[in-house]
């Protein structure tokens, strides 16, 4: 969160992109994991100006948790030895927009859209009826399902989680100002 209170103010570090390059050829040792949108104007690493080897992303439209999302955190729980996790949610997402389309008007979209939206169906369907506005309501409870399922997802995440050397969260970032809200 320090990373991305320079980033809010305009203070990023400046990254010598050769020597992290070079001091990454033997191995990485993140200190966080996240699961963001694929969103092209979300970017992890620039949000908690973090160098490269620092942050394990995974990035899927919409910010939910896949099967093969779900191996690749473990995968940096259990051999990187990541000891956070966080579901990152931003404004103004397409892919929750999409899902709200799908659940309010019936839209199909081509191809494998479909996959995305119903992945994000239970999620807008808590909030409906909810006061506010739906998109930022549906952005937050899908940041706040996608924790709680990895909370409960596999006896890796679990064991890890209840030893203490894993924490998992989730929070949804602001794309006037760049500030990450922790929500969950």
């Amino acid at each position: 969160m320090e990373g991305n209170e320079r980033y809010v103010s305009g203070n990023s570090k400046t990254h010598d992109f050769k020597s992290e390059r070079e001091a990454l050829v033997s191995g990485q040792n993140p200190f966080v994991s996240v699961l963001s949108c694929s969103d092209s104007r979300i970017a992890p690493e620039y949000a908690f100006d973090t160098a490269r080897g620092d942050l394990f992303a995974i990035r899927v439209a919409g910010n939910f948790v896949t099967d093969e999302g779900l191996a690749s955190l473990e995968y940096a729980v259990a051999v990187l030895g990541a000891p956070l996790i966080l579901v990152l949610g931003h404004e103004s997402c397409g892919a929750i927009s999409a899902g709200i389309k799908a659940v309010k008007d019936h839209t199909v979209f081509p191809g494998h859209i479909p996959k995305l939206t119903d992945a994000l169906k239970p999620s807008i369907e808590k909030v409906l009826n909810n006061p506010g506005n739906l998109i930022d309501n549906a952005t937050a409870q899908n940041v706040k399902d996608s924790v709680s399922r990895l909370k409960n997802a596999s006896p890796l995440l679990t064991d890890a989680l209840s030893k203490g050397t894993l924490k998992i969260v989730g929070g949804v970032y602001r794309l006037a100002s760049g500030k990450v809200d922790l929500i969950a």
